[in-house]
């Protein structure tokens, strides 16, 4: 038996707190969320600087993209890949592996310019190859095929940070690799989202005797997905051009009819339930935003418009997802309590200013400041106030 099997083989020998992916990852993740924007901050404003190769930007975009999503994609993946499977959860010395990998590119990165961009490359690519080996492994052992699709975006996920390091060596910015990531991390959440969100809604409206459920997956659902992909695409490879313009405001609609199909205005007394619908709701506002941009970028600012994604998508569905699932694996009851609330209230005003920060320049820094303050501490609230939840068994004081 190889030393891989041998570590994927003692789940009973792992501590707590390496008993399931979600419990190591989900904790790092938020505290490299928070690091993405209060590091860059006194960056760009001249007050730190860090050793590392990247552009202060592209420093703050690869933490908040291949550190922060990428440590929750792998808490979410490889928790959720247990319950596709039937198989035993990744955990132990080879959950322990995967963290240590992690790390190690975090620090390599933010060093890069003392040991260099290739061997801070070779170090940063260990940890997304050695998650998709993983999770791949999982899910063919088990011919889970289905979620192939998931394994390849989050390879391709991988592939795009190798392509951040490439693209910033060669031409000194990211740029591509940067809309590489966005794009990929969207299509994830409307993947994932449009199984997940749906089945949460009709359950819980089951339980209450609702008459209108949500709609089972159609069409409609698969043509979001394509048009999704291929405007995504062009905008990857022409951000300005109309066709993408265009392609993104037909986006947005399809995706505004899939989200309006799920019953989310019934769901509102339950704010770990509805915070989904929410944070799905800013992907075809972002759309729209992001067609007015290409149209006319002296009306909508482009950068501000990519935030509705990157502080408003990713920042609530990641939140949304690590509460409902960290109190879901831990025995706590599916209900947000006022720690939960606090978390989304802090993500959506962090959202928010971020957005209105491109709309009222003379108070940018101002703005930008709070955006990032009120962001970061959502995820610093998550991190500190789910701590007991993650790494201590309920009941456990």
């Amino acid at each position: 038996m190889s030393s891989m099997e041998d570590m994927m083989n003692q789940p009973h020998q792992s501590p707590y707190w390496l008993s399931i992916g979600l419990r190591p990852f989900f904790f790092l993740g938020a505290l490299a969320m928070a690091a993405s924007v209060l590091v860059w901050i006194p960056i760009l404003m001249g007050a730190v600087e860090l050793p590392t190769a990247f552009t202060p930007r592209d420093w703050h975009v690869h933490t908040l993209f291949f550190g922060g999503v990428a440590a929750i994609i792998a808490g979410f993946a490889l928790t959720a890949v247990s319950n596709w499977t039937g198989r035993p959860p990744v955990a132990g010395r080879l959950l322990l592996a995967l963290v240590l990998l992690w790390g190690a590119g975090r620090m390599a990165v933010s060093t890069s310019a003392i040991i260099g961009p290739l061997t801070a490359a070779i170090i940063d690519m260990t940890f997304p190859v050695m998650l998709v080996t993983v999770f791949a492994r999982e899910v063919i052992v088990s011919r889970n095929y289905r979620n192939l699709r998931i394994v390849a975006l989050v390879g391709a996920f991988g592939l795009a940070n190798l392509c951040f390091h490439l693209e910033s060596f060669l031409t000194g910015t990211a740029d591509h690799a940067m809309r590489a990531a966005v794009s990929i991390v969207l299509l994830m959440i409307m993947l994932v989202g449009g199984r997940i969100i749906p089945a949460f809604t009709r359950n819980w409206l089951k339980m209450r005797g609702a008459v209108r459920l949500p709609a089972e997956f159609s069409r409609l659902d698969g043509a979001t997905m394509l048009i999704a992909a291929v405007s995504l695409a062009c905008w990857i490879v022409v951000p300005a051009a109309t066709a993408t313009g265009w392609l993104f405001a037909l986006t947005g609609l399809a995706a505004a009819l899939r989200l309006s199909r799920w019953c989310g205005l019934q769901t509102t007394q339950e704010p770990l339930l509805f915070v989904l619908h929410v944070a799905y709701a800013t992907i075809p506002a972002g759309f729209a935003l992001m067609s007015l941009a290409v149209f006319d970028s002296a009306l909508i600012d482009p950068v501000s418009a990519v935030h509705v994604w990157t502080a408003g998508t990713v920042g609530l569905m990641t939140l949304a997802v690590m509460t409902r699932a960290s109190r879901g694996h831990s025995g706590r009851t599916l209900v947000a309590g006022p720690l939960e609330v606090t978390i989304y209230a802090l993500a959506i005003v962090g959202a928010g200013c971020r957005l209105a920060a491109g709309f009222a320049s003379g108070h940018y820094m101002a703005i930008l400041e709070m955006a990032a303050l009120a962001w970061a501490l959502a995820f610093l609230v998550f991190a500190l106030g789910y701590f007991p939840k993650l790494f201590r068994p309920a009941g456990v004081p």
